[in-house]
């Protein structure tokens, strides 16, 4: 009777205590996911949600989204921002953060301060700041005459270049994040076992290559995953730093998305599917990462 009681009250406490998380979980993320989804098959477009006469039209929306030449514009940047991102961010704060965990520069902490300090400061005035220096009238202009007089800046003012200065912002940006994440985890590989290698006879690119890639393999699949998420929502530097312009050329999902829900005539139903549709290509490329690792390897 007493362990039954037990048994009991170990699962009153325990629902008392998991309720309000998953209360909080459904009211802030399930449901609204769900509710954006079932709106983006619907005509609704504002006014009063609950009660709100709204007809089902299917994937007329997500039609409408393929069609349009603004998506494929969006889209093709988000995947460029994701590039750099996998392909640029975690290399180069990898390789930082074995840089200062072989201590190969003096002065590791200035080091480290001075490559993680972009995060430490507002993507706000990051992106208003890197408008100027890159703007016709801004430093970029300058420093280029000062080198050749007749040079004249027109990488944000050309459709075809504008996204380079964003993506080289992006860059500086978030590589001292993963350079940290890199490094707080070499930390914890014990230094006896490197040294047993360097006694056997293994040099630097082979302790690097079969001890802590190995060792790192789940952080780099979760480094890649936090990357894909990441730029799937870049959204306030570009807001920033360009609006989407010129021409919408420098616009990505999540600004393809604002623009359609509250600038101009707003389309709820079309900002719904453009969501929808981050969300599953999120999913889809999570699952693409950890085939890779699967494939390649990851034995954490």
């Amino acid at each position: 009777m007493s362990t039954m009681t037990s048994k009991g009250e170990q699962t009153r406490a325990y629902w008392i205590l998991v309720l309000p998380a998953v209360l909080i979980y459904f009211a802030v993320l399930a449901f609204p996911t769900v509710f954006s989804i079932f709106l983006s098959l619907t005509n609704f477009n504002g006014g009063k949600v609950f009660g709100a006469k709204m007809d089902f039209v299917g994937l007329k929306h997500y039609i409408r989204m393929f069609q349009d030449q603004y998506f494929w514009i969006s889209l093709k940047n988000n995947f460029l921002i994701i590039l750099v991102s996998v392909f640029g961010q975690i290399p180069i704060g990898f390789a930082l953060a074995y840089i200062l965990f072989r201590q190969i520069v003096r002065y590791e902490g200035f080091f480290q301060t001075m490559t993680y300090l972009p995060n430490t400061i507002s993507t706000i005035v990051i992106g208003v700041m890197f408008q100027s220096f890159f703007s016709p009238y801004g430093a970029f202009t300058q420093l280029g005459k000062m080198i050749d007089p007749a040079f004249e800046n027109t990488l944000m003012l050309n459709p075809n270049m504008a996204m380079i200065p964003v993506l080289l912002v992006i860059l500086w940006m978030y590589t001292g994040y993963y350079m940290i994440i890199f490094l707080a985890n070499m930390q914890k590989i014990d230094q006896s076992v490197i040294e047993a290698c360097r006694i056997d006879g293994a040099n630097e690119f082979q302790t690097l290559r079969y001890l802590i890639l190995p060792a790192l393999s789940g952080v780099i699949v979760t480094t890649a995953i936090l990357a894909i998420s990441g730029s799937l929502k870049s959204f306030d530097l570009i807001f920033a730093m360009t609006a989407g312009n010129p021409a919408r050329r420098t616009s990505v999902l999540s600004l393809y998305m604002f623009d359609n829900a509250f600038r101009g005539a707003p389309d709820y139903p079309l900002a719904n599917a453009i969501s929808t549709f981050m969300v599953v290509l999120s999913f889809l490329l999570i699952i693409v990462v950890r085939a890779v690792e699967k494939r390649f390897g990851g034995r954490e």
